[in-house]
């Protein structure tokens, strides 16, 4: 195509199904950007308010629930199915495949035109679960009557990548490595801008239509120097290496949660796939959609390049954002999360009438001590804390701070977002959540979020693991049980 607003117009509308996820939360907008009418899917609906798509139609629907997809797929053109179900654990591989086939069943009803599949690379020895699901969820969607346009991508070099996020880890926080036979195997990554190129021209090339294509970088190398690399781009010093012959991958997969915050079924799942080396055919590919193919050094540049130009502040906690990891690629992308919830009859005035009062000499409404104790351990490592205070006792604006925290985002009666303050191997956030329940009263929801450093941001985590569940049960708790008391007296107003 010569414009991209003919390009826009044979690629139709679009349907981005999994739009929440790692690659379909950076094609919305980039679709968006081409002139390309969108319609955003995801399971939870609310996932995708947050992201400001303001141009595109937003839609709940779950390829596990079929009589959601028909809503979804009316009307559209082109439909890109980007999820997989590795964070459900061992049975995934069973439910990619149940998904597949109602997905294929609902886009043949909606008469869509086609379907393009963001699968794997699958070496010819392929047997690890995650590749082979990979491999037949392409089957059983091509099983249907709409064609399937197939892209099979090695490792993603992209902010938010499992794979790479993993390598960043791993790299950031062991200056040594005892690594099993899989360091030295082989894969071509490809950079995140050069997949999304991909996936957005391919819908508008007939002659991609029901084609499978291979989709790598221009570099084939082993883990071992993708790591040397992320290193030196960081300005680390590349850790010592040492392969021994009797780790297995999936050995490696079970110490891994140890060393990486990226989701331990994901983890898993990529690391048992590393036994084999990956390559890519994608010579057809390359010809139909001609491009500048960046090389490892300079994706993984530009991916450090697009943290360090991102917001540097944040009004409330999204995944991977750079200025909740305190502008450091070292901190880890994917957060360590504990939370609690609790129902009360009490109106969502009424909790936010408590909630705000949060800190000072209030305190955190529930085991005080606690809260307390944390503080004075930070003051005796050197950090702030024991600085009490908030500057008024009901009113918060963004900037305050209340005790040790720092207020980011404030949305009366539905949010409260606060920065972690104290001295630790790592950044975090806290957020509150009210939700106005259907038959009347209040959700709220506690959830903290933490980016850890290394080894000792997990160690530091896993420490007080237990007693944030005691913690934060009690505090929402608490902080409903005043709530319904404030109602009874009708001491609350409504927020402005």
């Amino acid at each position: 195509m010569s414009s991209t607003s003919s390009s826009a117009a044979h690629a139709g509308r679009c349907l981005v199904f999994g739009a929440s996820g790692y690659i379909g939360s950076h094609l919305v907008p980039r679709l968006l950007a081409a002139g390309i009418p969108v319609r955003a899917s995801s399971r939870n609906r609310a996932s995708l308010e947050r992201r400001g798509w303001d141009a595109a139609e937003l839609v709940a629907a779950d390829a596990l629930a079929p009589e959601s997809l028909d809503v979804a797929l009316a009307g559209m053109d082109t439909a890109y199915y980007l999820i997989h179900s590795m964070g459900a654990g061992k049975d995934f591989g069973r439910l990619d495949l149940e998904a597949a086939a109602n997905f294929a069943a609902a886009a043949e009803r909606a008469g869509i035109k086609r379907i393009v599949y963001l699968g794997g690379l699958v070496p010819d020895d392929a047997d690890s679960e995650h590749i082979v699901s990979r491999r037949d969820t392409g089957d059983a969607l091509r099983r249907g009557k709409v064609a399937v346009t197939e892209l099979r991508a090695g490792i993603i070099v992209g902010p938010g990548s499992a794979a790479f996020e993993v390598m960043r880890d791993l790299v950031y926080h062991l200056p040594v490595m005892i690594t099993p036979r899989w360091v030295r195997a082989k894969s071509p990554p490809l950079a995140l801008e050069n997949l999304l190129t991909y996936l957005v021209r391919l819908p508008q090339i007939p002659e991609a239509e029901g084609r499978v294509f291979d989709a790598g970088g221009p570099q084939t190398l082993t883990y071992q120097q993708m790591m040397r690399i992320l290193a030196e781009e960081g300005g680390k010093r590349p850790p010592i290496i040492i392969p021994v012959p009797v780790l297995s991958p999936k050995l490696s997969s079970y110490w891994l949660r140890l060393i990486t915050a990226v989701p331990t079924n994901i983890a898993r799942a990529l690391i048992e796939g590393l036994k084999h080396d990956f390559s890519a055919d994608d010579a057809e590919l390359r010809r139909l959609v001609p491009q500048h193919l960046l090389g490892f050094r300079e994706a993984v540049r530009a991916v450090f390049a697009a943290e360090r130009n991102s917001e540097p502040v944040v009004a409330r906690w999204i995944e991977g954002a750079f200025a909740v990891r305190d502008q450091r690629i070292d901190y880890a992308y994917y957060a360590k999360r504990a939370s609690a919830a609790h129902e009360t009859t009490a109106s969502p005035a009424a909790v936010w009438s408590v909630l705000r009062e949060l800190g000072g000499e209030r305190g955190w409404f529930y085991l005080n001590g606690l809260w307390q104790l944390r503080e004075t351990l930070d003051w005796l490592a050197g950090g702030p804390g024991r600085k009490h205070g908030r500057r008024h006792p009901t009113e918060l604006r963004v900037g305050d701070r209340i005790d040790s925290w720092k207020v980011l985002g404030i949305e009366p009666e539905r949010r409260l977002s606060l920065a972690f303050g104290m001295r630790a191997p790592g950044a975090g956030m806290m957020e509150f959540d009210l939700k106005p329940l259907a038959h009347g009263g209040t959700k709220l929801s506690m959830t903290a979020y933490w980016h850890p450093a290394g080894v000792w941001g997990l160690m530091y985590w896993y420490a007080f693991a237990p007693a944030h569940g005691v913690v934060f049960t009690g505090t929402v708790k608490e902080i409903c049980r005043l709530a319904e008391a404030r109602e009874r007296r009708g001491e609350v107003a409504r927020a402005d």
